[in-house]
């Protein structure tokens, strides 16, 4: 996949054709029903990060696990007939021709393709179970959190709400949750990982949504990430339903951030950024660029 940005131009013709000519590239017809689903999933952060997919094939989640540049994304279809399982993101890697190594944050052991492993925590979540009736989806950081994440579902029907979160509880993480590498917080476990109790853990005498409440500490998680899971019974804001929708979910968005997702083609709107899976189409787009470029000379 390439990721290709157009410089700013200061000739008035060429911002008013390059804009025409993108709005007609990508705009398109609703999806069809029961069509095939894509995940669109692409990296607006500043460092290198190693998506993962559970459960995953070689056609869906590319084994389980990849690497995106910042400014890189990648396009999947998801498996016919449904599929439940996890996205997560992992940080800090370092892995070797063999695919063998480590990382800081959201390891699923040692490989770079975690297959149908999970990740370890402190790690956020985008979960999703598909079906031909409805969808349901979610941002989870009831196993802490690593990187902001956002879920938006594209051309689908219902309510259909992004997910997630733009911001980045590493930078409010109280101490005693916070995990630090390179004298920085790389990550925020959450209370049950730490304190490991009853009332944190929303298990015992606190096992069920009238007893397991929000504490201190996931109000902390909810104030960075609204529409996101911040302990187990966290469901009124935080789980979502769409049906017959593809999904974009993008790490470390910001609330400036567009993307738009439709037939194989991913577009982020920041900083006159796009994403695009299928590189060759960059051809179809030339012509017109040449045509600008003439008229503005």
């Amino acid at each position: 996949m390439k990721t290709i940005s157009f410089p700013s131009r200061s000739k008035r013709a060429l911002h008013l054709m390059l804009p025409l000519a993108l709005l007609c590239f990508f705009s398109g017809a609703p999806r069809g029903v029961d069509s095939a689903r894509v995940f669109g999933i692409v990296n607006l952060c500043e460092e290198t990060i190693w998506p993962a997919v559970t459960p995953a094939s070689e056609s869906f989640g590319s084994g389980g696990g990849f690497a995106l540049r910042p400014g890189q994304s990648v396009a999947f279809t998801a498996p016919a007939g449904g599929w439940s399982g996890r996205v997560w993101a992992r940080t800090g890697c370092r892995f070797d021709a063999s695919g063998n190594g480590s990382c800081a944050t959201g390891a699923c052991g040692a490989a770079l393709r975690c297959g149908g492993a999970s990740g370890e925590p402190p790690a956020s979540l985008a979960e999703f179970t598909l079906s031909p009736a409805r969808d349901f989806y979610d941002v989870s950081l009831v196993d802490g959190f690593n990187l902001p994440v956002a879920v938006r579902p594209v051309n689908g029907r219902g309510n259909c709400t992004a997910a997630g979160c733009d911001g980045d509880l590493r930078r409010t993480c109280p101490p005693e949750l916070a995990v630090r590498a390179g004298g920085r917080t790389v990550a925020c476990r959450s209370a049950c990982d730490v304190f490991d109790t009853d009332r944190y853990c929303c298990r015992g005498q606190f096992g069920g949504p009238g007893t397991c409440g929000a504490t201190a500490y996931s109000g902390k998680f909810k104030a960075a990430c609204p529409t996101a899971y911040s302990y187990a019974y966290d469901d009124r804001s935080s789980l979502f339903t769409c049906s017959n929708a593809d999904y974009i979910i993008a790490f470390c968005s910001q609330r400036k951030d567009v993307c738009s997702f439709h037939n194989n083609r991913l577009v982020c709107n920041d900083s006159g950024r796009s994403y695009w899976p299928i590189t060759s189409r960059l051809l179809l787009l030339l012509p017109l660029i040449f045509l600008a470029l003439q008229i503005s000379a």
